[in-house]
């Protein structure tokens, strides 16, 4: 990481006491014996980012952001740490968890199944620091940290300030970019601290798709010299199909850190966020002739065609109260934790064709409404702590540190059920409401005990074990360990290691979600794993999943001024949830397995008779998985003397997931037909793919931080492995897409007037470089299944679709 403004020049982010990982106190990241990265608000900034996942991900190398999503998961992009899925990571904020997203990643890609902390509500200006934990950490925080902890620290200064405007846009066009903070420190009393941080930001539309095939290519079994002779009328023609790009957003955000001290050293602190979000993204076009009354050619009410949008209203709140102070000798922190996200799902510039003509008559024209209410979600967490620390000196070269604690925690998930229009027969276009059987209310509380030990036996040797306890109202009871030791057999070379277990509860959106996914020529039903209609498929409830988790590292200062550590790391997975590939009913107009269109009609699903391909996706524990990697950081200062200073970092991560076991399909699939001579599995290559191979095999980044007076460069040159999976073009066998290795260079000059203005331009992805796109064999097999076969980037690029992105940045601190 690059150094710390705030610090001493000599001084960077190896000497930050840190928080996570350990219940110590007073531990120096660069004596941690677990991996920890430190990254500052500076450093952030410097990335050009206005959303903190991709600040992150610029900077830590096993942390990959989302850079498109399907249907609604494109309007809350995710990330993940070490390859595995982002619900396996858990996130805090001031050490206390955060609470997570209710739209759930429904539809097939690397992030499918994600419903974990939504990290755009967290103002990046509000930020000191943020500690990222490489590590198992179940004994410890508890569900969810299998691939490690993101701890963001808020600022607590009493004084001071800054006011940030930032803008951007694509090289090719799109993707505007506005950004806005006002960051404020005060002290109300002379004992007490309050900081304010309000953030606005808004980002456009993208398109990076090509014509649909549809409309322009004769090839296509959708297209018609009739069709092409209206369609060619139409404004915007042929880029008519606008889903292939970014989502457009406006979020406002407010963040507060708070602290007074009372008598006898006890302190009540409070700290929360909230934020609304009003975000949209364009899905397939629909084509002039798509809606149409009992007149026929005579009532089309929409002459140029349509483009649904899907529309969240969110609202995103976390609050937490705390007293911390020193009883008979123990150090104790007191608190409780509420967080909710409530969102309503709407569809924008729709229709409901079945409603249009059902209403119509050979005289009169229908009627269908043009904006649905097609449901909302909702998730909340209460959790409460009370954690106690204390050391006791046993003869040893430390204390012996103990920590104790005890954790309850209420989750509750709930479908909300669209207006009447949204609902009718198959529904609203591009995103059908929910239905009755799919609305419901779910709740799960849990608790836990848990207890830290840490002491060095000698005084350079450093050993820390965990244990935890969790009972939960749905699944049981759990016990998970964890031993992380170190030893450092001088000031120049230091070992790691840690040996743990862990577990992740399914999300209760995971267990629970039930919808339809539509396009043009399909219907998709996402059946709840804990549905009725699961059981007619023989496909079991989801139980937690189990980890193991051992790494080995080095510690070393091989010449004065250099750090380097390096370390290796396996992550066994068993009964890993996943999203299934497509299991179909109905393929190309022909029944492939009535069990499955059983399953679709005991759920109490109507499809559109119009579209081709029906079928099912649900989330299984369908498989055991093994992680195995390496992530290193090496930085050294290079001092120039009167020419000024470079502060370099080298940083990677090389990670591999391999599918180790994988649940035999249930007999209900085994029917067997022209399309799937063998029958059909939960599982197939183009799902495996995106767990083994959609990641990139590895990201190094080197950055250099020149600094000479009043101007600072920063370049970050980022090499990107290979990344590649399996796709379904709609007809005939899996294709291959890929993104081919790749450097991406970053850079960002900036310079500081007086009184306090710092002005900044930079780019990321200087050079505008695209992932490879989808192969003539795959175009060819997607037009020949009628669909509109728009997209000619994979989703899964590690760098995105949209190209470079070049921003200016104005900053007046005081």
């Amino acid at each position: 990481m690059a150094s710390a403004p705030d610090a001493a020049p000599d001084q960077n982010e190896i000497d930050v006491v840190i928080v996570t990982g350990t219940r110590q106190t007073g531990l120096r990241v660069i004596d941690s014996p677990a991996p920890v990265q430190v990254v500052d608000t500076s450093t952030l900034e410097r990335t050009g980012a206005v959303d903190l996942r991709l600040g992150l991900a610029n900077l830590v190398p096993s942390f990959n952001a989302q850079a498109f999503g399907g249907d609604t998961a494109n309007l809350t992009l995710s990330a993940r740490l070490r390859g595995l899925s982002p619900n396996q990571a858990l996130v805090l904020v001031n050490g206390k968890r955060r609470h997570t997203t209710g739209n759930l990643a429904v539809l097939s890609g690397v992030y499918q199944g994600a419903a974990a902390a939504d990290l755009g509500f967290i103002p990046m200006a509000g930020i000191g620091r943020i500690e990222v934990l490489t590590d198992g950490a179940a004994a410890q925080y508890g569900t969810d940290a299998i691939a490690g902890v993101v701890n963001i620290i808020l600022k607590k200064n009493p004084s001071g300030g800054a006011i940030s405007a930032t803008g951007g846009e694509y090289f090719d066009g799109g993707g505007k970019t506005a950004g806005g903070s006002i960051n404020i420190g005060m002290a109300p009393t002379e004992s007490s601290y309050l900081n304010l941080t309000v953030e606005s930001k808004y980002h456009g539309f993208s398109n990076r798709g090509l014509p649909d095939q549809r409309v322009v290519n004769p090839a296509s079994p959708g297209y018609s010299a009739a069709n092409n002779a209206v369609e060619s009328l139409i404004p915007g023609y042929p880029n008519l199909n606008l889903i292939s790009g970014d989502a457009e957003y406006r979020m406002n955000n407010l963040a507060f850190n708070a602290g007074i001290e009372l008598p006898a050293d006890f302190e009540v602190y409070s700290f929360g966020t909230m934020g609304h979000k009003d975000a949209s993204a364009y899905e397939n076009y629909r084509r002039y002739n798509r809606i149409q009354g009992k007149m026929g050619a005579a009532d089309r009410p929409f002459p140029l065609g349509f483009s649904p949008r899907e529309r969240i209203i969110e609202d995103d709140y976390g609050l937490t109260l705390g007293l911390s102070g020193k009883v008979v000798g123990w150090d104790m922190d007191l608190s409780s934790t509420y967080g909710k996200d409530d969102i309503e799902v709407r569809v924008e510039d729709s229709a409901n064709a079945s409603l249009y003509a059902d209403t119509s008559t050979t005289t009169t024209k229908g009627f269908t409404p043009t904006s649905f209410h097609a449901g909302s979600w909702r998730t909340t967490q209460w959790t409460n702590n009370l954690d106690l620390r204390r050391g006791f000196d046993v003869g040893l070269a430390t204390p012996l540190d103990v920590a104790l604690g005890y954790e309850q925690r209420r989750d509750t998930y709930r479908i909300g059920q669209g207006d009447a229009a949204s609902t009718y027969k198959e529904g609203s276009q591009s995103y059908p409401g929910f239905q009755k059987t799919d609305a419901g209310g779910h709740a799960r509380t849990s608790w836990a005990l848990y207890g830290d030990f840490a002491v060095s036996p000698v005084e350079a040797w450093k050993v820390d074990a965990a244990i935890r306890y969790e009972k939960f109202s749905d699944f049981g009871d759990t016990t998970v360990a964890k031993l992380t030791s170190r030893y450092d057999f001088s000031e120049m070379f230091a070992i790691r290691g840690t040996l743990s277990t862990g577990f992740r509860a399914p999300t209760l959106a995971e267990s629970f979600y039930s919808a339809t996914n539509v396009s043009p020529t399909s219907a998709f039903v996402q059946l709840a794993p804990n549905s009725p209609a699961a059981r007619l498929l023989g496909i079991d409830a989801l139980k937690p999943e189990k980890s193991k988790n051992y790494s080995l590292g080095i510690v070393a200062h091989p010449i004065p001024k250099m750090t380097a550590t390096i370390d290796v790391y396996q992550i066994t997975l068993k009964d890993r949830i996943f999203g299934s590939s497509s299991v179909y009913g109905l393929r190309n107009g022909v029944i492939v397995n009535s069990n499955v269109n059983a399953a679709i009609a005991a759920n109490g699903n109507v499809l559109d008779s119009t579209v081709a391909s029906t079928g099912i996706n649900i989330f299984s524990n369908g498989l055991d998985t093994r992680t195995r990697g390496l992530d290193f950081v090496v930085s050294y200062p290079t001092d120039l003397g009167d020419a000024g200073r470079i502060d370099w970092t080298l940083s990677g991560n090389f990670n591999k997931t391999k599918i180790t076991k994988v649940k035999t399909a249930p007999t209900a699939l085994a029917t067997t037909s022209a399309a799937f001579p063998s029958g059909q599995v939960l599982f197939a290559g183009n799902a495996a793919s995106l767990l083994e191979k959609a990641a990139p095999k590895y990201k190094i980044g080197l950055n250099g931080l020149y600094s000479f007076r009043k101007l600072t460069l920063s370049v970050t040159e980022t090499f990107y492995g290979k990344a590649e999976a399996l796709a379904d073009p709609g007809t005939g066998p899996l294709q291959n897409t890929v993104a081919s290795a790749t450097a991406i260079t970053d850079v960002e000059l900036s310079y500081k007037f007086p009184k306090g203005v710092t002005a900044a331009i930079g780019a990321n992805n200087a050079f505008n470089k695209y992932p490879d796109k989808f192969s003539k064999a795959f175009q060819t097999a997607c037009i020949a299944s009628g669909g509109g076969c728009v997209t000619q980037y994979p989703g899964f690029s590690p760098y995105g679709i949209n190209g470079g992105y070049y921003y200016g940045r104005l900053t007046y601190a005081f």
